[in-house]
C-alpha cells in the first residue's frame, strides 16, 4: 500500500514553499531519516527550496562518533549536501536540556533570514512532551507542548510531522528499506522521556488504546487556549506600555497603574508575555516577588530578581534591567580631547555639544553629597535634583558626571529638565546598549 505521507507533508509545508532554503535537523534517527527521505523524494517532482541537512554532533557518547559518517552516507545516496556541526554541551542539572540548548544554538547560527529549519518530532513526541510537562506542573503554555512552527533566529522552526505517529514513520521506513541510527541513550530509563516511553505509555495504551492521539489533540486545544491568552496579554500590555519620561534611557518599562486594574491572573498573563523575550519565566511560587514589588510603598524601590535580570519599580513604573546593565566600570576616566566622543567602559558614550569648556576634564560617578551650579537657581544638591526629576534610582549611579578639578561642571542632559551649563554647551550621554531591551 502506497504511503500517503508525501502528500500530507507537501500540504503541511505549503506555507513555507517560498522560503529561500529548507534546513533539515538530521540526527540520523528514524524520524529525521524519514523526513529527509520524504523531502528528497518530493524534490524530484516538486519545486522545493534547496534542501540542506544539518547534523549536530554533541560528542556525549562513544557511539556518536560513527554517526556523522552514517549521515554523510545517507545524504550522498539522496544527493543532498550535509553540514556537520560539532558543539560543546555545557554541564547542568539536566543533560537532556543542555544538549537541546546546544543543538538549537547551533541551528540558530545556520538559519538565514526567512529560511526554515524542519525537524522530525511527531505525534508520539508531542504526547510524551505533554505528559512530561504535566507531571512537572507546567501551565497552559507548557502543556501546549511543541508548536507546529515558531521563529528561530531570523528564520522559522517548523515541525511538519506532528500529526504523524511513530508507527506510520516506521511503516514508511520499512517500505523504502531505510536504515537509521538507534541511539543507545534512548533506552536509558534515567532520562524522563525514555521512562515515559518505555514504562508509562505502554500501560496507558493497554487501557486507552488511543492515548497518544488524545494527548496530542489535548496539546492542540491548549495551544489554542494559549493563543487566546497571548491576544489578551497584548491588549493588556498595550495599555501599560506608554513612553517613559526618560527617552534617553533605553530600557523597557511599563506603567504600573493599568496593570493594577487587572485581576492577579491577568497581571501574571500580561507580564509573562512581556517578560518572555527577556528572561526565563518564574515558576508559580516565585510570582510572590511580583506582588511584593507591586504592593510596596510608593517611595520604596523594590526589586524582583529573575533568571536573566531584574524588575525594578520606581514610583509608578516598572523597569526591566538585564544583568548586562550592571556590568560597567565606575572608575574615573580622563577626557583629554572633549571635542571627541568619549567611550565609557561598559557605559556607553559621552559627548559635548557646543563650545568645549577649558581645563583638564574628568568623568566620575556618584559618591554622594555632590553639589552642582544650576543656571538661574544657584548651587543645588544633586540628589534633590534627581528626586525632583524622578530619575530612577538604578540609573543614578551610572550617570557620568563631568568634573574640572574638584568642581562638578555638568550632569548629562536629563530630558531638558535642567540645562547642563550657562555657557551654551551641554553634556549628552548615550547609554550602553545590549540585546535585552536596550536600543
Amino acid at each position: 500500500m502506497k504511503s500517503i505521507l508525501p502528500a500530507r507533508l507537501l500540504k503541511t509545508l505549503a506555507p513555507w514553499r517560498n522560503a529561500s532554503a529548507w534546513h533539515i535537523a538530521f540526527s540520523g534517527g528514524l524520524d529525521s531519516t524519514v523526513l529527509l527521505h520524504l523531502l528528497a523524494s518530493l524534490a524530484k517532482t516538486e519545486a522545493l527550496p534547496p534542501l540542506s541537512p544539518v547534523h549536530v554532533h554533541h560528542g556525549l557518547q562513544a557511539a556518536a562518533d560513527a554517526w556523522p559518517a552514517h549521515c554523510q552516507s545517507v545524504c550522498d545516496s539522496l544527493g543532498v549536501p550535509l553540514r556537520i556541526l560539532r558543539v560543546q554541551v555545557q554541564p547542568g542539572a539536566s543533560l537532556e536540556r543542555a544538549a537541546r540548548d546546544a543543538r538549537y544554538l547551533a541551528f540558530a547560527g545556520v538559519i538565514g533570514a526567512g529560511e526554515v529549519l524542519l525537524t522530525g518530532q511527531h505525534r508520539d513526541d508531542q504526547a510524551e512532551t505533554l505528559l512530561f510537562r504535566l507531571l512537572r506542573g507546567a501551565g497552559v503554555r507548557g502543556l501546549a507542548a511543541m508548536p507546529a512552527h515558531r521563529t528561530l533566529a531570523a528564520g522559522h522552526l517548523v515541525r511538519p510531522l506532528l500529526d504523524v505517529g511513530r508507527v506510520e514513520l516506521q511503516a514508511y521506513a520499512h517500505e523504502h528499506h531505510l536504515k537509521w541510527i538507534e541511539d543507545p541513550s534512548n533506552a536509558d530509563p534515567r532520562f524522563s522521556r525514555n521512562y515515559l516511553r518505555h514504562h508509562v505509555f505502554p500501560g496507558l495504551a493497554q487501557r486507552w488504546p488511543h492515548v497518544v492521539s488524545s494527548l496530542a489533540r489535548t496539546a492542540g486545544h491548549l495551544g489554542e487556549a494559549q493563543g487566546l491568552l497571548d491576544e489578551l496579554a497584548v491588549l493588556d500590555q498595550q495599555r501599560a506600555d506608554q513612553p517613559s519620561p526618560f527617552p534617553w534611557l533605553p530600557l523597557r518599562s511599563l506603567l504600573l497603574a493599568p496593570l493594577r486594574e487587572l485581576s492577579d491572573a491577568r497581571q501574571r498573563n500580561a507580564l509573562r508575555h512581556w517578560l518572555a523575550p527577556l528572561t526565563r519565566l518564574p515558576d508559580s511560587e516565585h510570582w510572590a516577588g511580583w506582588f511584593s514589588l507591586r504592593d510596596a510603598k510608593g517611595d520604596a524601590q523594590p526589586v524582583w530578581r529573575l533568571a536573566d535580570g531584574e524588575l525594578h519599580r520606581c514610583g509608578e513604573r516598572i523597569w526591566w534591567l538585564p544583568f548586562m546593565w550592571s556590568e560597567f566600570s565606575d572608575a574615573s576616566v580622563s577626557w583629554p580631547d572633549a571635542q571627541k566622543t568619549l567611550e565609557l567602559p561598559g557605559n556607553g558614550r559621552l559627548k559635548l555639544i557646543g563650545e568645549v569648556p577649558g581645563g583638564p576634564l574628568e568623568v566620575r560617578y556618584r559618591q554622594g553629597g555632590e553639589i552642582i551650579e544650576v543656571p538661574g537657581r544657584g548651587r543645588r544638591d544633586l540628589k534633590r535634583l534627581f528626586n525632583e526629576c524622578g530619575v530612577p534610582g538604578f540609573v543614578r549611579g551610572r550617570l557620568p558626571l563631568l568634573y574640572r578639578g574638584e568642581r562638578l561642571l555638568a550632569v548629562p542632559t536629563l530630558a531638558g529638565l535642567w540645562r547642563g551649563s550657562s555657557d551654551g554647551w551641554q553634556l549628552h550621554w548615550l547609554p550602553q546598549t545590549c540585546d535585552q531591551g536596550l536600543s
